[in-house]
């Protein structure tokens, strides 16, 4: 994409989503070069995220001009937009016409309902990774996944590195150095617990059982698309 033409980003926002996974993309993506930032939501009143931040869209989606790249975030308020079918359509009508699709920890999953992820690479939070395969998918257990024009993150913070990855798609890779530099973006935590992989099995498994239910709720939805979209999910 050339570096003189402009770039219209929207991120949708939602009740009960999980800020980061919008504001940590916004941080990098709003700095393109030619970038305008669109906030959108099914309706512009004011939103609280899950854990009670209120974000404002300044247009809905119905309004919103059209775009090059949306951005799909994900937090347990995802599920209502699974059964939203104007959200879907908007999605569906979105990468139809070829333009990027940037999904966020389950962000993914919406996505997935609005049946773009048929046969795509793609990954999301490690706790919802196996749901990926109702949506025809093959999950990916990465942080960042790039299938075509469709671009994936894991859960929450890895939406700042798949912006990076987003910005040297489309203005190259010194523009999403200097971005990076810009934030000091250098993670350095004080423990390795990020992923199961590393994270102390009695961590896990508490984190497990405290998401128990909404996981449950997220795999009976993904299975009632399966069954709409005509997947048969692999074991």
């Amino acid at each position: 994409m050339s570096m003189d033409q402009d770039l219209h980003i929207g991120a949708l926002v939602f009740t009960d989503m999980d800020q980061i996974d919008f504001t940590g993309p916004f941080e990098v993506l709003s700095r393109l070069p030619g970038a305008k930032f669109h906030v959108m939501g099914k309706e512009t009143k004011p939103i609280r995220d899950v854990m009670g931040l209120i974000l404002t869209p300044e247009t809905s989606i119905a309004e919103a001009p059209s775009l090059d790249l949306l951005v799909v975030s994900g937090g347990p308020g995802q599920e209502g937009l699974m059964e939203d079918e104007e959200v879907l359509a908007y999605i569906r009508a979105h990468v139809e016409a070829g333009r990027y699709l940037f999904s966020v920890c389950t962000g993914a999953l919406i996505c997935g309902a609005a049946g773009v992820l048929r046969g795509r690479r793609a990954t999301t939070h490690w706790g919802s990774l196996h749901l990926l395969r109702y949506f025809g998918a093959e999950a990916l257990d990465e942080r960042v996944v790039v299938d075509g024009r469709i671009i994936s993150a894991g859960g929450v913070t890895s939406g700042i590195d798949g912006a990076l990855r987003v910005a040297a798609l489309l203005r190259g890779d010194d523009v999403a150095r200097k971005i990076q530099l810009y934030m000091q973006y250098a993670p350095e935590p004080g423990f390795n617990s990020g992923h199961p992989k590393t994270a102390p099995a009695e961590i896990v498994e508490a984190a497990r059982r405290e998401t128990l239910q909404l996981t449950q709720r997220r795999e009976a939805t993904a299975m009632r698309h399966a069954r709409r979209l005509g997947i048969v999910a692999a074991d």
